[in-house]
């Protein structure tokens, strides 16, 4: 069966083709297909914005004229020192999509003076997955930990080098644990595995 994965980051579709493993399953990106979906995300929960991405590249492809399945997903930072904030503002925090950097030094400033107890969040992504006659699944997975004080590590992407997970013993950042060990704990594999119950 032929997936359409609604983004074009390498680092997801990388996850999940390595979680989900569904044999007989082709997995493309939206630059794999030749297709262009830019939809306006501007729902206010990671489900509603996970629902837009999906429509917009079901319709993409049918507008091309293939049938396939898609999947999509929304995933951000929620902080509870700052009222769930950047939730699904995540990837344009700081104003420009996309920019890590940029992202990651607001969220520290924004954290100036908070202490460790208090900086404590998780990473939330929901999956939404349109099967090829367009009925949907949905699945959520997150991750707690806290916020740390500087960027540590040179792996991953987004927030990871400063998201300390509990799961580690709150010693490292995503950003310094192996791809492998990411994918075992991580909220997009997390949802994922539940995606992938459902589906079977």
């Amino acid at each position: 069966m032929k997936v359409l994965i609604a983004t074009n980051n390498t680092h997801k579709v990388d996850e999940i083709k390595t979680v989900l493993g569904f044999e007989g399953w082709d997995y493309f990106t939206l630059r794999e297909a030749g297709l262009t979906s830019n939809p306006v995300e501007d729902a206010d929960t990671f489900l509603g914005n996970a629902r837009i991405k999906a429509l917009a590249a079901r319709n993409a492809a049918l507008a091309a004229g293939m049938t396939c399945a898609v999947l999509a997903d929304d995933s951000g930072i929620e902080v509870d020192a700052l009222g769930g904030a950047p939730g699904v503002h995540s990837s344009r925090y700081a104003g420009i999509d996309g920019d890590d950097a940029a992202n990651n030094a607001k969220l520290l400033r924004e954290l100036e003076g908070v202490p460790t107890e208090q900086r404590t969040g998780r990473f939330v992504c929901t999956l939404v997955y349109l099967d090829e006659s367009g009925q949907e699944t949905a699945a959520r997975g997150t991750i707690e930990g806290r916020i740390g004080y500087e960027e540590e590590g040179d792996g991953g992407f987004g927030y990871d080098p400063l998201f300390i997970p509990d799961c580690f013993g709150g010693k490292v950042t995503l950003a310094q644990v192996s791809q492998d060990e990411k994918n075992v704990v991580s909220h997009r594999g997390n949802a994922l595995r539940e995606l992938k119950s459902l589906l079977q």
